[in-house]
């Protein structure tokens, strides 16, 4: 298979929209990481988007909208909770668990009587929305277990040859997949964290918002995946990545005692300078959303530079910092040391 890379236009749009309609699967942008998108209610198309990612089948995928009318198509019932939280956060990174509705194929739920539902604010993954009529169903696009991608070039990488298109529409703001609160009992709980925080959603809902404890234990394997990113490890380059806590002198002396071949520090803006061993910035200290947008493009460069081993700085767990906790954690499939 052929892969096009085209930037976003009415031509490109129209192909993108053409192929969806026929079945296939599309690489799309959205503010937070590109994603795989196909007709939500195709059984075909999902199965493509499970293939062309190598996606375990049990792992459901996020449904994506235009309007509020698409949601109660695809959506059993609306309660006023999620009404309050679309009218602040959509469009926007925030993903919503609901009951089913008729409009979306079990596969893409696998097979749960629940749906993740969002509404993307970049302007071209609603432009194809709204021009299809239907709303479309997106993981990431990467590889599975791979870091998500945040640009094109990174999609191309993995997809090349799995798909037809890729549409090119720079780099995601975000950086992290969307938040994913379950609004399935009468507390919500935070099964996946984002840029929009406990905090955030607390403000508006004027009640107690929980994180499950997956989020930074993982799950078991007899556990159901009522969202993406909480069961398998996830965002790995292919170096061995180790989460080590402690402060930057502690840390300067674990990863100086074992530096070696292949050994890269993953750290915060500055200390670079201050290591000999090889080493890549993901951000400021105390900025989580410039460490959330540089994330997952430092995993991929690590893979680039031949990296065996990595010892990463550890960022904070509270608002905005805990979506990058999670996922640094994940890709180190929860190997968390403290010095």
């Amino acid at each position: 298979m052929n892969t096009l890379l085209l930037k976003p236009n009415k031509k490109s749009i129209d192909l993108a929209c053409t192929l969806l309609k026929q079945g296939e699967v599309v690489g799309v942008p959205t503010e937070t990481v590109y994603g795989l998108a196909g007709d939500s209610s195709n059984p075909l198309a999902i199965k493509r988007i499970f293939e062309a990612k190598g996606r375990p089948s049990d792992n459901p995928l996020i449904v994506h909208i235009s309007n509020m009318e698409m949601l109660e198509k695809v959506v059993s019932k609306v309660p006023d909770d999620a009404k309050k939280l679309a009218k602040v956060f959509w469009p926007g990174p925030l993903t919503i668990i609901l009951p089913k509705g008729k409009g979306v194929c079990s596969e893409s739920c696998a097979g749960l009587d629940s749906v993740g539902v969002r509404m993307p604010s970049n302007e071209v993954a609603r432009k194809i929305i709204e021009q299809l009529g239907f709303p479309f169903s997106a993981p990431s696009a990467n590889l599975s277990g791979k870091p998500s991608p945040t640009n094109a070039q990174d999609v191309y990488a993995d997809m090349n040859g799995r798909i037809p298109l890729i549409i090119d529409d720079g780099s995601s703001n975000a950086g992290v997949e969307s938040t994913v609160v379950s609004l399935l009992s009468e507390t919500p709980v935070i099964l996946r964290p984002g840029v929009v925080t406990k905090e955030d959603m607390e403000k508006v809902l004027q009640k107690p918002v929980l994180i499950a404890k997956e989020v930074t234990e993982g799950m078991k394997d007899n556990e159901v995946v009522r969202s993406p990113g909480m069961k398998y490890k996830h965002y790995s380059p292919t170096a061995e990545v180790t989460v080590v806590k402690g402060n930057f002198e502690n840390f300067k002396k674990f990863v100086e005692k074992n530096n070696g071949n292949n050994v890269f520090a993953m750290c915060f803006d500055g200390e670079e300078k201050l290591l000999s061993v090889k080493s890549l910035s993901f951000g400021q200290k105390d900025d989580a959303l410039s460490q959330a947008h540089n994330l997952f493009t430092v995993l991929r460069a690590l893979d680039k530079l031949g990296a065996k081993t990595v010892y990463a700085r550890c960022p904070k767990s509270t608002g905005v910092s805990l979506a990058v906790y999670n996922r640094l954690v994940r890709s180190a499939g929860f190997k968390i040391i403290e010095v």
